[in-house]
């Protein structure tokens, strides 16, 4: 039988304590990475080469690109929205000489685009919701072996009221992710 994410085998990896304060998940190993990912992919390499979990699971806020997301969701498809290398001949999103390409994290949910700006307005790189960390996370997962889950609570919806509508949004998040997976989890333990 596969282990289930548990607090002694999983980390919870979020780039600000404001969006998952750790006295709220108390018993989980809790790593915060900062904002972009840069900072989320050292914190997430640090974070396993020092734990060695089997698991990683990311939450955090994300901006709605597409109608009728909203809420907490699960995402099943990374691009890097930024890396941008097309006079190069390499198609918007792709890392040239890398074969990781697009992440594919099965299941059913949405498409996130990862990339180091807060999004205003859509995109040129097509998702259904923008972060600015998941993508990075998931490649430290592939490169170490460990499962990757990615949930996102849509704040804004990538506009020019997301900033505001981002902060207002960040407790609900909370909430969210707490009744709809944490606390599954823990039930699961039982």
């Amino acid at each position: 039988m596969q282990p289930k994410p548990q607090p002694d085998n999983t980390l919870l990896v979020v780039a600000l304590e404001d969006e998952l304060p750790s006295h709220l998940v108390a018993g989980w190993r809790v790593v915060y990475t900062g904002v972009g990912k840069i900072n989320a992919a050292m914190a997430a390499t640090e974070a396993c080469l020092t734990y060695r979990p089997e698991y990683l699971i990311n939450y955090g806020t994300a901006g709605g690109l597409q109608p009728g997301i909203s809420g907490l969701v699960r995402v099943h498809h990374l691009v890097q929205r930024d890396m941008d290398v097309r006079p190069l001949g390499f198609p918007l999103g792709q890392t040239p000489f890398d074969t990781t390409g697009h992440i594919e994290l099965g299941g059913p949910g949405v498409s996130c685009g990862t990339g180091d700006h807060f999004v205003t307005a859509p995109p040129e790189l097509h998702t259904d919701i923008v972060d600015m960390e998941a993508y990075a996370l998931a490649k430290v997962c592939q490169r170490f072996n460990v499962q990757f889950q990615c949930w996102k609570y849509i704040s804004d919806q990538a506009d020019g009221n997301a900033p505001v509508d981002w902060a207002t949004n960040v407790a609900r998040g909370i909430k969210a992710f707490s009744t709809d997976v944490i606390q599954p989890l823990e039930a699961a333990l039982s």
